[in-house]
């Protein structure tokens, strides 16, 4: 039987046995409920008091019959008490251990710092595309949310060094600094930038002024939400068409069709061959709607006589299987 209703059993049977014996006492008896109440207490606990009134032959022998029946069950439900909060605790140090191994076993990872509104979006987003994260956030009541979403997470400041390398900064492929005001995310970029200098971080930043800051700090990326939710609204009414494909794309609302940026293994058979040779439309029907250079430089809707590269990125759009199938020739 589950410990939380074998306990909530067990007390209301106890209520019942008082009830009980109160009862008992004041037709026996015949006294107030306060004074069978408190007589009832004392002999089911066995605390000794004497009695508030003598008791008679009729009295005498329902106090056997209740100590019998209640002091025996006084200590079953004082048993299953202990019991509750002991497991309870086990069953909470066994939860973060199991967390614990977890997170220290990952690797090429992301840290997400920050679990508010756009931190749990921009974690559920992130598992669609099945990358591993590990969450810092410091508000307690924001853990029964992280445990419902299958997170796994640390509760504490996520400024604290300690927390940062009980989460795998060193082994991590990058971080998002999602905290609540501009000027934790700087302090956090800084921390984060001296513990990982080769860590890829991206920055939440409320206040346009912020972004340099952040930047000097040592992020990457520096993103304002409120910007690109603006941008998004203009490209909806300026561009509809263009935003359901991105739509479709990006959100995953079609399974069927997406958009993927691949990169290219040194040993990948289709390095350096020409688009129109690499079979990629013919054998998968996919679109290369851009490849990107290791210099940051990037091609635009390539012609068929483009190179693919070692190091390069292809972004390709079309069907997840052929997606995929490409991936594999692409980077093996």
């Amino acid at each position: 039987m589950n410990t939380t209703r074998h306990l909530a059993i067990s007390i209301v049977l106890m209520s019942l046995i008082i009830i009980m014996g109160t009862v008992g006492y004041m037709i026996i008896e015949g006294w107030r409920i306060l004074d069978a109440l408190y007589m009832t207490i004392i002999t089911i606990s066995t605390v000794g008091y004497r009695e508030v009134h003598d008791v008679g032959v009729a009295g005498r022998v329902f106090s056997i019959f209740l100590i019998f029946s209640g002091v025996g069950f006084t200590l079953y439900v004082a048993a299953a008490i202990v019991q509750f909060m002991v497991e309870g605790r086990i069953r909470i140090i066994m939860g973060r251990r199991r967390l614990n191994y977890k997170i220290d076993h990952l690797k090429n990872h992301y840290i997400v710092c920050g679990y508010g509104r756009i931190g749990r979006v921009l974690c559920h987003n992130l598992q669609r595309g099945s990358f591993k994260l590990v969450v810092i956030e410091k508000n307690p009541e924001q853990v029964p949310v992280l445990e419902k979403d299958g997170m796994l997470y640390i509760n504490g400041e996520a400024t604290d060094e300690a927390n940062l390398l009980k989460a795998g900064i060193r082994r991590a492929k990058g971080l998002v600094a999602a905290l609540a005001t501009d000027t934790e995310n700087v302090f956090l970029v800084l921390t984060a930038r001296q513990l990982a200098p080769d860590l890829t971080i991206v920055a939440r930043a409320s206040q346009e002024g912020s972004k340099s800051k952040l930047k000097a700090a040592g992020a990457d990326t520096v993103e304002s939400p409120y910007e690109t939710g603006a941008a998004g609204m203009a490209h909806r009414i300026i561009r509809p068409t263009v935003t359901s494909f991105l739509d479709l794309a990006f959100e995953h609302k079609r399974k069927d069709i997406q958009m993927e940026e691949i990169p290219v293994s040194e040993s990948s058979e289709l390095v350096d061959v020409m688009l129109k040779d690499s079979g990629i439309r013919q054998n998968y029907n996919l679109i290369i709607i851009a490849i990107k250079n290791p210099d940051g430089e990037m091609m635009f809707n390539p012609s068929f006589e483009a190179v693919i590269r070692p190091n390069d990125t292809v972004i390709a759009v079309g069907e997840v299987d052929n997606l995929q199938k490409l991936e594999s020739i692409l980077n093996p």
